[in-house]
């Protein structure tokens, strides 16, 4: 019996384990406080962009985040604590925590997780205001475009310039023909 409920911890120890290495990004709020319908609209919201969203045990999650060698959330692995896993983008988890604790003041975010750091509230914060991962690809790409739409529009304008001259110079001879 004892053997059995150390190899179902194990499991889920093991659980946890992999949605942390498999996540971009991991975000820890305390959800105490929220009503069943508010935790439905969280869910859902997370749901929408690919966020796995658990209530674990803290003991739990310690033990995970120990074994994988991440250091600094033994502190805030305390109180009723949900675990947030961006399993995509890695703002995405930042972003709905972030929104939706300003419209719910008893959503807490507590801590982040991205490329082997623990965040700060402040950083989470910093991270949910990132522009989208499209937005930034099309702000990199418009600004490498830009040198080369500038060079075409002064070629072009070099070409309508000299096009312009020609055609002067061939009025001012039909006229000294004429």
């Amino acid at each position: 019996m004892k053997e059995e409920k150390l190899q179902s911890k194990q499991a889920l120890v093991d659980e946890i384990k992999e949605k942390i290495q498999g996540a971009q990004s991991i975000v820890l709020v305390n959800y105490r406080g929220l009503s069943v319908e508010e935790v439905t609209e969280l869910r859902s919201k997370y749901r929408e962009a690919n966020v796995d969203y658990k209530v674990y045990k803290n003991t739990m999650m310690r033990r995970a985040f120990q074994d994988l060698g991440i250091d600094g959330l033994d502190e805030i692995l305390k109180g009723p604590s949900a675990i947030a896993f961006g399993m995509e983008d890695p703002a995405s988890a930042a972003k709905i925590s972030a929104e939706f604790a300003e419209d719910h003041e008893a959503l807490e975010v507590k801590a982040g997780f991205v490329d082997g750091k623990v965040l700060s509230v402040e950083e989470v914060d910093a991270l949910a205001k990132l522009p989208s991962k499209e937005v930034l690809i099309a702000q990199v790409l418009g600004g490498l475009n830009a040198p080369i739409q500038g060079l075409a529009n002064v070629m072009n304008g070099t070409l309508s310039g000299f096009a312009r001259v020609l055609a002067q110079i061939a009025e001012k001879k039909e006229n000294e023909a004429a």
